[in-house]
């Protein structure tokens, strides 16, 4: 079982993703995962990696629903990675596997990894469009519009509550995680 640091991960995501928002998307998925597990008392490093990497083969995909997350699951394991992190990283989408997520890690994962995007679009209404701008409460209430978000699910966030944790406090704690690293992500919201 393959495991690396976070520069070593780093650089398998950069020689898969060349956009850098996406880049700045898995990075603040990582930071997401990694409150998550803290949160929940789960492996803080595998959580976090599993954020990180979940996005490997967007590019490769074209972000293909059908058969997005496979292909991080195919080159994760010819790198021999830890079973559970690729099983998560392939049902954070399960339109690719057609099995419902069924573990903690599944639901934590969908819900963590989809919730960045929200937080970024929800940034980008703001005249500053930083992520200090952003409240937990605009987060919920952007859930509620009927605008929502382009390519955020709805459902995925809402998988929060499937792990224990309720909307508004899963919406402060990502955004937190995510305000944490904003120096990290500050390209993004250029």
């Amino acid at each position: 079982m393959s495991i690396i640091n976070r520069e070593e991960a780093l650089s398998l995501l950069r020689e898969y993703i060349q956009n850098e928002k996406m880049i700045a998307h898995s990075i603040a998925s990582e930071a997401v995962m990694r409150a998550l597990a803290r949160r929940l008392n789960e492996n803080e490093s595998k959580w976090a990696l599993a954020g990180l990497l979940h996005d490997l083969d967007v590019e490769i995909t074209s972000s293909d629903m059908k058969i997005h997350g496979l292909k991080t699951a195919e080159i994760l394991q010819e790198r021999n990675f830890d079973p559970e992190i690729i099983d998560a990283i392939k049902m954070h989408n399960e339109e690719a596997t057609g099995l419902p997520r069924t573990k903690i890690f599944h639901h934590a994962l969908a819900a963590g990894e989809t919730i960045t995007g929200l937080i970024f679009a929800t940034a980008l209404v703001y005249p500053d469009k930083r992520l200090e701008s952003v409240k937990a409460k605009s987060i919920v209430k952007r859930m509620k519009e009927k605008a929502f978000a382009a390519s955020v699910k709805r459902e995925n966030i809402l998988e929060c509550e499937k792990i224990g944790i309720p909307l508004l406090e899963f919406a402060e704690l990502s955004l937190a995680a995510m305000q944490e690293i904003s120096q990290e992500l500050s390209f993004y919201q250029k």
